[in-house]
């Protein structure tokens, strides 16, 4: 049973500023207008050859699932393709812990999108004992010149963490173990990482403090609510490219309160 006090401050977790979510009626017609820029800067991509990354991260049930499908929703899938890998193999743990992701990266025209990525061994692999403390030094020193390298070879690359209260998550927990079409989604690993919440906290403030670049920032978005969660996500990628038959109108603007930059914008939380 989901505690009361879970009940009463879920949206409110982690200094969410909003009470309540987004209308479902101005959501919808807010990402039909930005799905119509999605496809047109799709377009620009295959005529142009511009190869694009999106890494989504997060805690568990941040909504990075539900955010990849809002992006790629009326895209052609064969160019938009999302990676969500298992856990390494035997011959995987053996190379250049980079290499399986490198693998996945786009082509000309294409858009790859990453629902967790080499950011595992930021927070989930040393949180969870899956990597020792000198593997998660050496890639918090060494992803700012891996992802330099990226950006530097032409590709233009979004790093979006998607930021929950605890009471969120919780409750999140909750709906996908009472929810048959959605119990698949909460893994063993799931649980265990409810009683390391600030392992956890601790692990995502040194990643996000290491790996904040100039060339390749974090953009934080506060994700109480799907909704507008997606919609901030959507813009800032749209806002931050350059295609033909822009429509910065329809496009809108960034929700200050929940979309932001860096370190800072997750503290207190």
């Amino acid at each position: 049973v989901l505690p009361d006090w879970v009940t009463d401050n879920a949206m409110a977790s982690g200094n969410y500023i909003y009470d309540a979510r987004l209308k479902r009626s101005k959501y919808e017609r807010e990402l039909e207008t930005l799905h119509l820029e999605l496809v047109k800067l799709q377009a620009h991509r295959l005529e142009s050859g511009q190869r694009l990354i999106i890494v989504f991260e997060g805690r568990d049930a941040a909504g990075k699932g539900g955010t990849i499908g809002a992006f790629r929703e009326y895209l052609k899938p064969r160019h938009a393709k999302v990676i969500a890998l298992p856990k390494p193999s035997e011959a995987e743990q053996g190379q250049w812990y980079y290499q399986r992701y490198v693998t996945h990266f786009p082509t000309d025209g294409d858009m790859t999108m990453f629902d967790r990525s080499w950011y595992n061994r930021g927070g989930v692999e040393p949180v969870m004992g899956f990597c020792s403390p000198r593997q998660n030094e050496q890639f918090l020193e060494q992803t700012p010149a891996f992802e330099k390298q990226i950006v530097e070879d032409g590709i233009a690359f979004f790093k979006i963490w998607l930021n929950i209260g605890q009471e969120m998550q919780i409750k999140r927990f909750h709906d996908r173990r009472h929810n048959p079409l959605k119990s698949w989604k909460l893994s063993p690993i799931d649980i265990k990482a409810m009683g390391k919440w600030n392992d956890y906290t601790q692990a995502r403030n040194r990643m996000l403090d290491a790996t904040h670049s100039n060339h390749a920032p974090w953009t934080v978005i506060r994700s109480n609510d799907k909704r507008r969660a997606r919609l901030n996500a959507i813009r800032h990628v749209l806002l931050s490219m350059e295609y033909e038959g822009k429509d910065l109108d329809a496009i809108g603007e960034i929700d200050p309160n929940i979309l932001g930059y860096g370190p800072d914008f997750v503290s207190g939380d």
